[in-house]
This record gives structure tokens, C-alpha cells and sequence, in this order.
């Protein structure tokens, strides 16, 4: 018997593999690029931000009317004298200086045209504190005021005076002459300038013995010296005093400026004592600024920062800047267009260059 068997076929479906969780895909180049350039970025940002740069920032300062006014109160006065009206404006010019500067401020005002950067070496000594460079300001703005008042009065006229304005320690002096005590003559010669003293003592040597004549507190009185040696090898006797020149006047010039150093407002000052107490306007009512540091005897030294006061000087309205002589090379290559520059050598020429423009004739100009 055959067993016919009939064949069952099947479909067999296979089924899928089990789902594999997705795979975690990596930063592309593109994106790590951008992070890492959003970093860079940030961290010169903060670097630029930040970071001190050992350079500071000169730039055109402040300017002030010294005929006039500060907070009410007069900028030249004088107390127990008669003055006289002024007019116009004469003003005091300023460098601001900028320091501890960042990077980018540093570039930002380098960019503005306004601004120079210079090594902060230049204005801080290593080791020396912005206290005391503002102290050291002070005193040099004080000096100028001094120097000033004594170059307005002997202009003008009025007697003067030396004083010992320091004593030497160990010095022949020491213990002998009083600081502040007015020096009457010294090797029998009579003493009207501080540069009276220096030439008294021309022809002596150490260990010679020569007369002082001074007065302190209304006590006039002399005495012996035995002359040491001067420290910067030159030859004359040495006595160990610093004389200043002082003036010798019984009324009282205040100055009234504060937030202010340096001693390049000495010629200004002075020219304000000589307008407040002589007849007439100097400056012929006229918008006048200037700059320069002066000596007791009158003379008008350099000063530095020139092209930023000129600059301030002009932004505030001033037709003409005195400039001193040493400094016109530089005032000519930089002075801003319309301001008439003119150049003193000393309180002299600056009063008469005024008295010039007054009357519309020719000034010294740089």
C-alpha cells in the first residue's frame, strides 16, 4: 500500500532583531569650532577688559578763569590791598591724566585722536605710591603760587625779601639761624634776592669765618659762621641755608584752587595778581589762556603736555595762548586752527604782549 502522504508547506516569517537603542551622535568640527572661538573671544574680552596695561592716558584737562570764580569764591584774591576791576576771561590750562587703563580702554582712547598714551614709568616712580605723586603735585602747585606772587610783586615794584626757607642738618647753620628767619646780609654783604646769597659766598673757602646778619620775630640779630664744605664739589665756603625769595608786603594774595598739580600755572597766576592790582583790564576784555611755569625772578620755563592745553584752551573759547618760549616749536606743530599763539620768555613779555593785543599791534608770536 502506498501511503501517499501529502506535503503541508509552510510560510515562515522571520521576525525583526530586537530595537537597539539610538546611537549617541558626537559634537560635529563645525560646532567645537564655535565653541571654541566663543571662548577665545571671551577670554580676550576679559583680558582686554580687565587687564592693566603699564601705560597712562594724557588728554586735554580742565581750564579755569583765574579773574573770575570757583564754588563762589574768587580763584586770585587779595586781602588789605585796593584792587581794581577785570575783565574777560584768562585761563589756567590742564593736562588730565588717566591711569590704571585697560587694554581696550587703553585702544579706545588712542582711537579717538583726543587722547596720547605714554610709559606710566614717565609720571610714577618705581615704588612710589599715587599718594605720593599727588602729595609731590601739591607742593609743586603750591611752589608756583609762592613763585607767582613774588614774580607779580617784584613786577610791580613792591620790595621783597629772602627767608631760610630750609637749615641743613650738621650744618654750619644748624641750631644758629632759624628756619624762616629773614636773611638781612651775609659776608658783609646786604641780601635783596635769594641769588644774593650764593654770590656773597663767591670768594670764600672752607673753614673761613664770615658774619649773617638775619631777623626772626621782629629780633634782628648776627652772628659768626665757620664756612663747610659744599657737597657738589664746588670751592665757596658752605653755610647750610636754602634761601627763597619772599615778597615783603603788608596785604595778603590767596589762591584758591584745589584738585589741581603741577607748577605750570605760575605765569597765569601772576599775570592775574598784576591785572587785579594795577588799573585797566590787561587782557583788554579778551578770552586769553596760557600756560608756563615761572621763577621767582620773572622767567617763564617749558612745561610739558602743550598740544592738550592748547586744545582745552580753544574748546574753551580762548583767541590767544601764551606759549613759553621754549616750548613754541612744539605749540607750532600742533595748535588747533585760529588760536594766536604768543611767545613769552618772561612775565615782562607777557604783560606787554597782552598790552600789545590790547591795542591791536604786533605780538612775539611762535
Amino acid at each position: 500500500m502506498v501511503v501517499r502522504c501529502s506535503a503541508v508547506s509552510e510560510t515562515v516569517t522571520t521576525a525583526p532583531p530586537p530595537a537597539l537603542p539610538p546611537r549617541e551622535r558626537g559634537l560635529t568640527r563645525r560646532t567645537w569650532t564655535l565653541i571654541v572661538s566663543f571662548l577665545v573671544v571671551a577670554a580676550l574680552g576679559l583680558l582686554g577688559g580687565f587687564a592693566r596695561v603699564p601705560y597712562v592716558a594724557l588728554g586735554p584737562g580742565p581750564t579755569y578763569d583765574v579773574l573770575g570764580k570757583v564754588k563762589d569764591t574768587d580763584v586770585v584774591s587779595v586781602d588789605g590791598q585796593d584792587t581794581f576791576p577785570t575783565k574777560g576771561t584768562l585761563r589756567m590750562t590742564t593736562v588730565s591724566l588717566t591711569d590704571d587703563v585697560s587694554l581696550f580702554g587703553a585702544l579706545g582712547l588712542w582711537l579717538s585722536g583726543r587722547y596720547a598714551l605714554a610709559p606710566r614709568e614717565e609720571f610714577f616712580k618705581p615704588g612710589e605710591s599715587e599718594e605720593e605723586v599727588q602729595k609731590n603735585n601739591e607742593l609743586a602747585f603750591s611752589e608756583s603760587q609762592t613763585s607767582a606772587e613774588v614774580a607779580a610783586l617784584h613786577y610791580l615794584k613792591y620790595p621783597g625779601m629772602v627767608i631760610a626757607n630750609q637749615v641743613t642738618k650738621g650744618s654750619p647753620a644748624e641750631n644758629v639761624i632759624p628756619l624762616g628767619a629773614r636773611i638781612i646780609s651775609v659776608n658783609g654783604k646786604q641780601v635783596q634776592s635769594a641769588a644774593d646769597v650764593s654770590s656773597a659766598l663767591e670768594n670764600t673757602k672752607p673753614g673761613d669765618r664770615i658774619e649773617v646778619a638775619f631777623e626772626k620775630d621782629g629780633t634782628s640779630q648776627s652772628t659768626q659762621l665757620t664756612l663747610g664744605t659744599r657737597d657738589d664739589g664746588r670751592p665757596a665756603g658752605f653755610i647750610g641755608i636754602s634761601p627763597v625769595d619772599r615778597a615783603d608786603v603788608p596785604f595778603k594774595i590767596k589762591i584758591s584752587l584745589s584738585d589741581v598739580g603741577g607748577p605750570s600755572a605760575g605765569l597765569i597766576f601772576a599775570l592775574a595778581i598784576v591785572d587785579k592790582l594795577t588799573p585797566g583790564e590787561l587782557n583788554g576784555g579778551k578770552a586769553i589762556a596760557g600756560t608756563g611755569e615761572i621763577a621767582a625772578d620773572g622767567t617763564v620755563k617749558p612745561i610739558g603736555g602743550i598740544a592738550f592745553k592748547m586744545v582745552a584752551a580753544k574748546e574753551a573759547g580762548a583767541t590767544a595762548f601764551l606759549v613759553p618760549a621754549a616750548n613754541c616749536t612744539d605749540a607750532k606743530q600742533q595748535a588747533p586752527s585760529d588760536l594766536r599763539l604768543i611767545k613769552v620768555e618772561n612775565l615782562s613779555d607777557a604783560v606787554s604782549s597782552l598790552e600789545a593785543l590790547n591795542a591791536g599791534k604786533d605780538t612775539p608770536n611762535c
